[in-house]
């Protein structure tokens, strides 16, 4: 009998499986929202990991906070488990950043005291603005070379082999809601020492293809688009080359032709707010023109301190009621209305002035996307509606009227 070394390893069975091949059809299917963990030997966990063929949010929020979510608290129903919620903004902006730069500050910070040795983030091709191209970030110039959000599918995962292999083992990995959950999944098996998790709100992402008819149909110079965004005002906010903002309202989106070009994994998403991450650094549920931040855990408050010192910070605020304005848009979005410009463009001031801010717009636009992705998986994937949908979900749709 051969005795074993002590210091021999034996390879781990995720080592052994085999990345799929570019184009093939992954195993979610059409609901694959390209998370990149099928790109990898980690394909082995993706039955119990992909957010698409396993929904397990009560088991993941509580290894990673400790809790699930408190279904007595609304707030809970919408924003997650948190310990706090602030409006911030940078009090010196980074340069090119699609808001202040308070994700790229905190990763920067990680990175320059050794907090961690690499940040997986999302740099574009030197083709396409717009084309995705995760890296494992060593220094601040990579890391700012990913600033500014890519609206497409990402497969920020796929460098999690690249992860393993180099042997690190203090990672901070920024990415969205179906990312997250499946690294959560797998982390016990990155052999990290310390995993940080910086998150970002997401919704409605389109493959490349997707996006480019989005630019083409709803804005003046689609080739000059540096950046866009979906802001608190209910306008669109297009950001171009020369330095010039467009801005159309939301009301006059061409929907009969855009119904169909977003993802099918977005359309079945619920995780809206990152449930996952320890940090989250959006939008949505701040006053125009800052930013919202939702510190869920320790690890969390611990990365927000880092930069404490380079923000103004105010409470989050809420005003108006969302409600009427939900059950208005489900039949009009089911129905693919498109209002005249001008129409558009005067109910978007009208709202804008007496509509829903702070968190409560956040609630607005996390009702409006939870009820249409309803209808859509009930639809197109009945037999996986009760299991998919989380309660939360069921708790924030059940509050309105749905058509059949």
């Amino acid at each position: 009998m051969t005795a074993v070394s002590p210091n021999s390893k034996q390879q781990p069975k995720h080592q052994k499986a085999r990345a799929l091949k570019p184009g093939s059809r992954r195993p979610a299917k059409e609901l694959c929202s390209e998370c990149g963990l099928c790109d990898t030997y980690y394909i082995h966990y993706v039955k119990e990991a992909c957010a698409f063929l396993n929904q397990q949010f009560d088991a993941l929020e509580t290894q990673t906070h400790g809790r699930r979510r408190d279904l007595t608290k609304e707030d809970d129903w919408y924003f997650g488990v948190h310990q706090d919620m602030m409006a911030a903004r940078k009090q010196h902006p980074i340069e090119g950043a699609q808001w202040t730069g308070i994700v790229s500050a905190i990763a920067i910070e990680m990175l320059n005291r050794g907090l961690v040795e690499g940040v997986v983030c999302v740099q574009n091709t030197k083709e396409d603005r717009f084309q995705p191209m995760p890296v494992i970030a060593r220094t601040p110039e990579e890391i700012l070379a990913a600033r500014v959000n890519k609206p497409t599918l990402s497969p920020n995962l796929s460098v999690l082999e690249q992860v393993e292999q180099s042997g690190l083992k203090r990672l901070l990995v920024i990415g969205v809601g179906c990312q997250i959950q499946a690294l959560r999944a797998v982390q016990d098996q990155l052999g990290l020492e310390k995993l940080y998790v910086l998150g970002t709100p997401c919704v409605d992402n389109v493959t490349r293809e997707g996006l480019q008819k989005f630019l083409e149909t709803t804005s003046r110079s689609p080739d000059t688009v540096v950046h866009y965004e979906f802001m608190q005002d209910f306008r669109i906010h297009f950001k171009h080359e020369d330095g010039s903002t467009e801005m159309v309202p939301f009301f006059g989106l061409k929907t009969n032709q855009l119904k169909d070009v977003f993802a099918p994994s977005c359309m079945s998403c619920f995780d809206y707010v990152n449930g996952l991450a320890d940090l989250v650094v959006g939008y949505m549920g701040a006053p125009f023109g800052w930013q919202w931040i939702v510190v869920r855990n320790e690890t969390g408050k611990a990365m927000l301190d880092l930069v404490m010192d380079q923000l103004e910070t105010q409470p989050v605020m809420s005003q108006g009621d969302r409600r009427q304005a939900v059950q208005q848009s489900i039949p009009a979005y089911d129905r693919g209305v498109t209002l005249p410009m001008w129409a558009a463009k005067l109910m978007g001031v009208v709202i804008e002035r007496i509509g829903p801010k702070g968190l409560e717009y956040a609630r607005f636009s996390i009702d409006s996307h939870f009820t249409r992705n309803y209808l859509y998986v009930k639809r197109n994937h009945p037999e996986k509606l009760e299991a998919h949908v989380p309660e939360f979900a069921k708790r924030i749709v059940g509050q309105y009227k749905l058509p059949e």
